[in-house]
């Protein structure tokens, strides 16, 4: 019952792990060279096998994946802006079409893919999206989107000769997140205030952990060939703002402001790290256009079939702001 994890010093592969190990199981923890192993450095030593691996080296991934029954692939970049996306290309669409041939090359009995919300289309009269939604937001896509859209159409093709379960999980929030991601920046950036203004929109969270055990559920009993939403709360950004301030006693951005603005706003910003300081501008445009459609979604599929657990929000918000505070990042 040896599980391998890529992206396992990352916020959801450490979680899928910690889980893993709660059900008594053994771990081959996959990682990237020269990546933190802050998320990992805490667990038993014993039960956690730690490889380095690059993902894109398939010789490599199929010395990683022998004997191993499962294979949890979750080596991904998720970042909304590069200075080069080439990176951001090389693993999450080349990284999963070689760990996916090394995966069926090593026999590996069962692999579940993590893809995510963004390679789910939205609905055009604002409903909550499903599985059965096409990816449709070519106008505002950026790099992530788009290659996590084109990596999961990949791990479905494999579905046809390799038992592959894809599970696309919502906006995580939750302890652990060391990098941080994107959805960790918005607790920060709100702590911080420098958050002045909100604007239309919303999204879809879910707790960490929640995703972690969908992830293990989905090895058990996903249909193969099939996706899972996994994502509990559906909330507008303004009522998530006035949610954290709440929680981390600090004050919510009262101003409100059209959707044009904010996406100017970002644009600049884009413009400045673009061509002027070459590092990550707080906000992009395509960034923000994605949040002002209210990218909400319906879990009934992963809540039936995976049995989805349902943290309530506070408590997700609760349990990364007393992360962050602990580990100095507010």
């Amino acid at each position: 019952m040896l599980a391998a994890v890529s992206g396992a010093t990352g916020f959801i592969g450490a979680a899928v792990i910690r889980k893993l190990l709660a059900d008594g199981r053994r771990v081959r923890a996959l990682v990237e060279p020269r990546a933190p192993t802050r998320n990992l450095d805490a667990l038993p030593t014993a039960a956690v096998e730690r490889v380095p691996v690059d993902v894109c080296d398939f010789d490599g991934m199929k010395r990683a994946l022998a004997g191993c029954t499962a294979y949890y692939h979750l080596a991904a970049i998720y970042k909304l802006w590069l200075p080069d996306p080439r990176a951001i290309y090389r693993v999450n669409v080349e990284g999963t079409t070689t760990s996916l041939l090394a995966a069926q090359a090593a026999g590996v009995g069962r692999v579940v893919y993590t893809s995510s919300i963004a390679a789910v289309g939205l609905r055009p009269d604002g409903r909550p999206s499903d599985e059965t939604v096409e990816f449709n937001l070519w106008d505002i896509a950026n790099e992530y989107l788009l290659t996590k859209m084109l990596s999961e159409r990949i791990a479905l093709r494999f579905a046809a000769v390799l038992p592959v379960v894809v599970v696309n999980p919502a906006f995580p929030f939750g302890p652990g997140d060391v990098a941080p991601t994107p959805t960790g920046k918005i607790i920060l950036s709100i702590l911080r205030g420098e958050v002045p203004a909100v604007s239309p929109g919303g999204f879809c969270a879910v707790d960490v952990d929640d995703v972690a055990a969908a992830h293990v559920a989905a090895e058990a009993r996903g249909r193969v060939g099939e996706r899972y939403v996994l994502g509990n709360h559906n909330v507008t950004f303004e009522a998530f703002c006035e949610k954290v301030a709440e929680i981390g006693g600090v004050k919510a951005p009262r101003l409100r402001i059209p959707g044009f603005i904010g996406r100017g706003v970002a644009m600049g910003m884009e413009a400045w790290s673009d061509h002027v300081s070459h590092e990550e501008p707080r906000a992009t445009a395509k960034g923000i256009a994605y949040l002002q459609r209210n990218v909400w979604f319906d879990n009934t599929k992963a809540r039936t079939e995976l049995g989805l657990p349902d943290t309530p929000l506070a408590d997700s918000i609760r349990r990364a702001i007393a992360w962050f505070r602990d580990n100095g990042m507010v």
